[in-house]
């Protein structure tokens, strides 16, 4: 059904012409004993792939001018449609709930659990003073590197002027929710730094105005926090990022593979995790989802190791654009766009972009965010991405899922560890995101039958035996499906074929009997009755493996 499987029984058939066994009937097979695939061998010891720079001009030309939308379905999924644990992601608010009954040890996540994130700790050690080992004074926000006094390495950024709390609150908010997504982040973490706490490595330098590299001074530092808000204790807020475990090999990109990694087999923009990723951009306003804000690292064990796959650099979210309030055009179109210059050329100006007319409250800790001009569809990070350009409907349903397992409660509780001092601007961050949220479902959810998470509930010698799922549709308050057309079918792995079981039968519950048949493989396909959508008109057909234990192997949407 998909390269997962393909690459599964690429192996089978390999391991069983070295036994001399033929084959033939192995690759005809849907099913191989091993589906559905949980986990993706891609962390196999190897040489150590090459650092690589990217320049920033480069991606935004390729991106721009260049790409391949034809359309194609993700690579890296098993037969139930869902992405394996991988170095590159790992399944935790997403997970299905047929996975929280037992096919995954998983389960969804609490809120402390989202609240924590990714962090193990609790930041830098303010027992001692921190030791900066190299600075960046340059820039509209400056920063510096520092060692605390268990030696262990972090990277401080502030906030620009006139909007304290708006990129580090932001960075802290957003790791978590990318985190909870199933991405690997970093470890960051909100702290208040006072000068007086800081020393400087005499190994530490910056850069003069001439180019030239010199010695760190404590003046250097008096000119930082000079360009940083102040809070009224004197300290300045801060984001503290713990420095990653490995090598950094530098950004992937997100089309192709990388070439070293043996390991990277599935090209990037075929990969659902990172074509779904667009949905995730898109409800976070992260306009500056691009290459040079991910971050391979090399994870050594032993004398080889594997590569290890992260996004970083959550400053440019919500209302923030790291240096500033977020432009009004983020989000909303490209950096170049030819329909809007060309209708702006053609009408002399007449025409103004739509975007430009949206107002945003004054909250300076929050930036330019808001949910009433949004629109998922249409949501533009700062220049294309050739996997969101491939994002299709059946990996936005993927991504769907997960956004509908945040809660109100949970985004409460995620935007509360920003740390926001302004309670109303904290609240209208809850609320925009909760607005967007509700956007997305709204949409997507109308593309595709919305039927998930299915699961089998029973034991079939006891004659009880029934497959139960979801209905999105129904969980989310839409227009949703009163009735079912479910009809059972033996399945045939060997030649996909199949036999009738009966007739199809009209049920209006969310839990439908299982035939007891002695079949391998058991299909049903279950339609929706007078689907309000059109994309609902399709079936959806589930495979359910046979024997004492019925596990569902597949599904299909098309």
């Amino acid at each position: 059904m998909r390269a997962t499987m393909r690459l599964a029984g690429a192996i089978t058939i390999l391991l069983l012409g070295a036994w001399g066994i033929a084959p033939a009937s192995v690759a005809a097979r849907k099913f191989l004993p091993d589906d559905p695939i949980q986990e993706d061998a891609d962390r196999l010891p190897t040489a150590k792939a090459a650092a690589i720079e990217l320049s920033q001009g480069y991606d935004f030309l390729a991106n721009t001018f260049g790409g391949d939308t034809k359309p194609a379905w993700a690579e890296n999924v098993n037969t139930l449609g869902e992405v394996p644990n991988s170095s590159w992601f790992t399944n935790r608010i997403g997970v299905s709930v047929a996975s929280s009954r037992g096919q995954d040890a998983s389960a969804p996540m609490s809120l402390d659990e989202l609240t924590r994130g990714p962090n193990r700790g609790e930041g830098p050690d303010t027992s001692g003073p921190w030791t900066i080992t190299k600075s960046k004074t340059q820039g509209v926000t400056p920063g510096f590197t520092i060692k605390d006094p268990r030696g262990d390495t972090y990277f401080i950024k502030f906030d620009p002027m006139g909007n304290a709390q708006m990129s580090t609150s932001t960075e802290v908010i957003c790791t978590k929710f990318f985190h909870a997504f199933g991405y690997n982040v970093p470890e960051n973490y909100l702290t208040t730094v006072r000068p007086e706490q800081l020393e400087i490595s005499p190994t530490a330098q910056v850069t003069d105005e001439d180019g030239k590299k010199r010695p760190m001074r404590r003046e250097d530092l008096a000119l930082i926090f000079k360009r940083v808000p102040r809070r009224p204790d004197g300290t300045v807020q801060a984001v503290a990022s713990l420095r990653l475990s490995g090598e950094p090999l530098g950004p992937y990109l997100y089309s192709g593979t990388r070439t070293d990694d043996p390991n990277d087999i599935f090209p990037h923009q075929m990969r659902r995790e990172l074509r779904g990723l667009r949905m995730f951009a898109a409800w976070m306003n992260h306009d500056d989802s691009r290459s040079i804000n991910s971050l391979d690292m090399y994870i050594p064990e032993g004398d080889r190791g594997w590569v290890k796959h992260y996004l970083i650099d959550f400053g440019s979210c919500l209302g923030s654009g790291s240096v500033a309030p977020q432009n009004p055009r983020a989000g909303n179109e490209y950096i170049l766009e030819g329909k809007p210059i060309l209708k702006s050329a053609v009408t002399f100006g007449l025409w103004d972009r739509p975007w430009r007319k949206v107002k945003y409250p004054d909250y300076p800790a929050i930036g330019r965010f808001e949910g009433d001009f949004f629109q998922p569809q249409l949501w533009r990070p700062e220049y294309p991405n050739p996997a969101f350009d491939h994002m299709d409907d059946e990996d936005a349903l993927w991504a769907t899922r997960i956004v509908m397992r945040f809660s109100d409660d949970a985004i409460r509780a995620i935007v509360k560890t920003g740390r926001i001092d302004d309670p109303k601007a904290g609240e209208y961050l809850v609320q925009t995101l909760i607005k967007r949220r509700d956007k997305i479902v709204g949409y997507y959810l109308t593309r595709l039958p919305p039927l998930t998470d299915f699961a089998l509930d029973g034991a079939p010698q006891a004659g009880k035996a029934g497959m139960v799922f979801h209905d999105l549709a129904r969980d989310a308050g839409l227009a949703s499906a009163s009735r079912y057309r479910v009809q059972w079918f033996r399945f045939d792995n060997d030649r996909s074929s199949t036999e009738p079981l009966g007739t199809a039968a009209l049920v209006t519950s969310t839990s439908i009997p299982v035939p007891d048949d002695h079949a391998a493989f058991l299909m049903a396909r279950i339609e929706i009755v007078d689907p309000p959508y059109t994309g609902w008109q399709q079936p959806v057909n589930v495979y359910v493996r046979n024997g004492d234990k019925r596990t569902v192997v597949g599904i299909e949407r098309h």
